[in-house]
């Protein structure tokens, strides 16, 4: 068991590390939002390229952090009657939703999505849209984000076993974590504190 919940950090690790970055790109997609709504009302023309590139983005966040939220347990339940559960058999009825509903759902989509993505590279597909962007890079990220999403399930299933076994903490209990925007915050600070201070020396 221990291998185990030592397999299963390594994936917490992992999507913990995704998850941070696809938050820079929940700011990035702002900029470039905001950018493609200026340039429209003002200059009344506009670049299909940007606005792909806003498309592109917003299915990164989405399916790169699918895991993420799965880890952080942010994902949509309906805890009406489990609630009432005991945490055993709310553990048990989580471990039958992973092996029935989430690993083949996810596994259908992701072995589906390879011979789409391949395609696509192979021929290097561009946009049916003038000035468009290359179409492999956003259909990429349908296998990669539902990749992630299995090994995260994979790290809850280990957790809950564990659970059931004694040797692990309640997963579906987690400790109180940060909110996407707090942590969002909290990387922009640790990057303005990086920051060399220049000018600030022989004063």
């Amino acid at each position: 068991m221990n291998f185990f919940l030592a397999v299963s950090r390594a994936i917490d690790a992992l999507n913990q590390a995704i998850g941070r970055t696809v938050l820079w790109l929940t700011l990035i997609v702002v900029f470039v939002s905001a950018g493609n709504a200026v340039v429209r009302k003002v200059f009344h023309t506009s670049s299909n390229a940007w606005l792909e590139l806003q498309w592109y983005l917003f299915g990164a966040i989405f399916l790169l952090a699918s895991g993420y939220t799965y880890l952080r347990n942010e994902h949509v339940r309906v805890d009406v009657l489990s609630t009432r559960l005991s945490p055993r058999t709310q553990v048990c009825i989580e471990i039958a939703g992973i092996v029935f509903f989430l690993f083949p759902a996810a596994a259908l989509i992701f072995w589906l999505s390879l011979p789409y993505f391949y395609d696509s590279f192979s021929r290097n597909e561009l946009s049916s849209n003038t000035g468009g962007l290359i179409r492999w890079p956003a259909k990429l990220l349908i296998p990669v984000g539902f990749g992630l999403l299995i090994l995260s399930g994979v790290s809850r299933l280990i957790k809950c076993v564990a659970f059931l076994a004694g040797k692990g903490p309640d997963p579906m209990r987690p400790e109180r974590v940060k909110s996407a925007e707090e942590e969002l915050a909290e990387e922009i600070r640790k990057q303005n504190e990086a920051r060399p201070q220049g000018g600030t020396e022989g004063r």
